[in-house]
């Protein structure tokens, strides 16, 4: 997590020293998103899916200093899968993940190049766990459910860079469906 948010960081500055903008009142942006690391289960057994997330952004309001808010949706899955046993009984134990959520970011536009987009903001969500369990001798999905369901609310910064005007990629440092999203996002 640590390299993850030194990495955001540096990519801000960076960013910021050559000069951004390209967020602006009534800017949307579509987002898809493959993440890399999180919370969401932390397991270190078993198998996991990458974390797959796809987001809207519309720049909503102009602020007195050099900026846009935007306001937007969110939705993101992960999944976990863990099996054993021994001897003749054999069980498995799915983890899915799915986060929905509204999020509204502040995107900097106090820099003068169409091709960056700095931003940093906060996002409200539901995060729903289903759980699955699966055995060999009948215990069927007796011990599943959607436990650990619950709101949250968490933080994100991030920068995107288009290649036009309206195809670019991003990256992402929050908790979202991961710590670290990398993934393409359109302008329009």
């Amino acid at each position: 997590m640590k390299k993850a948010l030194l990495l955001a960081v540096v990519l801000s500055v960076g960013i910021l020293s050559v000069k951004a903008q390209t967020f602006f009142k009534g800017t949307n942006i579509v987002g898809l998103g493959v993440g890399i690391g999180g919370s969401l289960g932390s397991f270190s057994y078993g198998s996991q899916t990458p974390g797959i997330s796809a987001l809207y952004e519309k720049g909503v309001w102009e602020i007195g200093g050099p900026g846009v808010i935007s306001l937007g949706g969110y939705a993101g899955i992960k999944g976990f899968k863990y099996s054993g046993g021994s001897g003749s009984y054999h069980y498995s134990q799915k983890w899915n993940y799915t986060i929905i959520g509204v999020r509204s970011a502040y995107h900097y536009n106090g820099i003068n190049n169409k091709k960056f987009d700095v931003f940093g903001g906060l996002m409200l969500s539901y995060n729903i766990l289903n759980y699955k369990y699966e055995d060999n001798i009948g215990g069927g999905t007796a011990a599943g459910g959607s436990y650990g369901s619950a709101a949250g609310l968490t933080a994100f910064v991030g920068g995107r860079y288009f290649f036009s005007d309206n195809i670019g990629a991003f990256a992402e440092v929050g908790y979202g469906v991961a710590y670290l999203t990398l993934g393409a996002a359109f302008k329009f």
